[in-house]
């Protein structure tokens, strides 16, 4: 499992003493259990979120299980060099829709010219500048970068604001009448920094709960 590059401790007890309403939000749901996801690589990490992308979490699974199996080792030889020599067929064999591949190659030429950074190189670098990097990808947006930055580098202070089930968890926890803006959730959040990673997770909680009530 990978390691979060923040005390969780810590950041649940800024939170509490931050928003005594999140703190009852906290309370709610109990431990900070967030789970990283490990990367391989920076480029097999967006790999595998372009083929989730508009996915059922299982047929992606599928799908991107059916891609890694071109390669040695399976998903633990998934790099940028072996996809950029696997042929357009057999990229699409694996049911992988032409925009995606679209966005695959261009993520593999990319990490291949050093515009991806390595994942030492991305651990050395703000949330800011990584976001500027990985957006440059065809088909990686501020949000796939987000969820990046959350859950395989564990950083500590990300507020993905364009996250509709994030939106809706505000509204909801809060007992807002309507969604937030963007602009609003980032407004709220402001209370929440240098945390923001952490307060979002529990508020997706809030989600979860409902959901299972």
């Amino acid at each position: 499992m990978a390691a979060f590059s923040f005390d969780p401790a810590a950041a649940v007890a800024h939170l509490r003493a931050a928003d005594p309403a999140l703190a009852r939000i906290i309370d709610d749901n109990g431990p900070f259990a967030m789970e990283l996801k490990k990367a391989r690589s920076v480029f097999a990490a967006l790999a595998e979120a372009i083929v989730y992308q508009q996915l059922s979490n299982k047929a992606a699974a599928t799908i991107f299980g059916r891609l890694c199996s071109h390669f040695p080792r399976g998903p633990a030889g998934l790099t940028a060099e072996r996809l950029l020599v696997l042929s357009d067929a057999r990229i699409r064999s694996a049911g992988i829709s032409r925009p995606k591949l679209k966005s695959l190659r261009d993520l593999a030429r990319r990490s291949v010219a050093g515009e991806v950074p390595t994942l030492a190189a991305a651990r050395r670098m703000t949330d800011a500048e990584i976001v500027e990097r990985l957006i440059a990808v065809h088909g990686i947006g501020r949000w796939s970068a987000e969820m990046f930055l959350m859950f395989r580098l564990g950083r500590p202070d990300v507020l993905p604001i364009d996250d509709y089930s994030l939106r809706k968890a505000y509204a909801t926890a809060f007992a807002k009448r309507a969604l937030p803006s963007p602009a609003a959730l980032e407004k709220a959040g402001q209370k929440w920094r240098p945390y923001r990673t952490v307060a979002s997770w529990y508020l997706w909680q809030t989600l979860d709960k409902a959901g299972a009530d």
